[in-house]
């Protein structure tokens, strides 16, 4: 039993604090700029996630260009999309961005797997090799390293180390940015659109640059995906990775410095220690396959998550380090 526990437990860690717990982060701070600091609703984070990762992959694997010059394509394909979607949505309500990013991310994905679009995207078949210059510059040797209570190799080391590198240097980019006069317009945005206006801010300019400067901050979650699993697939970005964000910010606090970051280990350690939890039981045999199947363990785990979800927003709705006061927001 206490094997079994500590092994459960392991698998829980190594997720949480993998490269998967670091690119969810990095969406999760891109939404807390959106949501958290200027309550814009943005359901398509997956979008700029989605333009991250290609940038890298059609620029390396396509184009033949160096790995910098697909992350400058990723960030700048980002921003250009946050403006796309901003210019014609942001002077109207709330639920016209939501729409319109949730649908965007949609066509993104479609366009992207379309077999049309073969020569360029991969098609429904996606792009490989797209990271050997990344693991080239390794600085581990080859190996295995233990990590407390398990163990990783020296590529999914490097991953780590950069992929939580960027976390935190995204996590400071916000705070300061946030602290700056720019913050503080638009947390006002959020709190009352008309009387930042009446003071003579431009809500439109402020929204509009909150939506590029989260997009971008996305995208390196792409960035991170590609580079981790060294492929790219359209079908990896559906519209449920965007949720999986928002359940990470909500958990951990929106409007927070390390909200995103808390969210985002204790959303993988929950999804992946409930996965190994009941996939020991089931192999145990205590509860008959009929109720509790293989097949079934990945529903199982997200309803068990989202039950979990619930309770914190009915008990702690402003997530386990955010402030009541920050989550009555005004959203426009």
């Amino acid at each position: 039993m206490i094997e079994a526990l500590e092994t459960i437990f392991a698998t829980a860690m190594r997720s949480a604090t993998g490269p998967a717990g670091a690119y969810y982060a990095l969406l999760a701070i891109g939404l807390n700029v959106h949501f958290g600091y200027t309550g814009l609703l943005n359901f398509g984070q997956v979008g700029f996630m989605l333009l991250g990762a290609y940038g890298i992959g059609i620029t390396v694997a396509i184009v033949g260009g160096p790995l910098w010059a697909g992350i400058i394509v990723s960030l700048v394909a980002a921003a250009l999309l946050a403006l796309a979607l901003g210019l014609p949505t942001l002077r109207l309500r709330a639920d016209y961005l939501a729409i319109t990013t949730i649908a965007a991310a949609e066509i993104l994905r479609f366009v992207f797997r379309a077999s049309g679009s073969r020569p360029y995207t991969g098609g429904s078949f996606g792009l490989t090799e797209v990271a050997g210059g990344f693991y080239r510059v390794n600085p581990f040797p080859p190996g295995d390293y233990n990590l407390l209570v398990f163990a990783v190799d020296h590529r999914r080391l490097w991953a780590m180390v950069v992929g939580w590198g960027l976390v935190v240097l995204a996590t400071l980019f916000v705070w300061a940015l946030m602290r700056s006069p720019w913050g503080r317009v638009v947390k006002s945005i959020r709190e009352d659109e008309d009387a930042a206006r009446s003071l003579g801010k431009n809500a439109f300019a402020y929204k509009l640059q909150s939506l590029v400067i989260g997009g971008v901050i996305g995208s390196l979650g792409g960035v991170l995906f590609v580079l981790h699993l060294q492929t790219v697939q359209p079908d990896a970005f559906r519209p449920q990775q965007t949720f999986y964000a928002y359940a990470a910010l909500i958990l951990g606090g929106a409007a927070t410095t390390f909200g995103p970051i808390v969210g985002a280990f204790l959303f993988w350690f929950l999804l992946t220690g409930a996965d190994a939890a009941m996939r020991t039981i089931a192999a145990t045999g205590v509860i008959p396959p009929e109720i509790l199947s293989t097949e079934a363990i990945g529903a199982f785990r997200l309803i068990l998550v989202g039950v979990l979800i619930v309770l914190l927003m009915i008990y702690r709705p402003q997530g386990l380090l955010g402030s009541r006061q920050e989550m009555q927001l005004d959203a426009k």
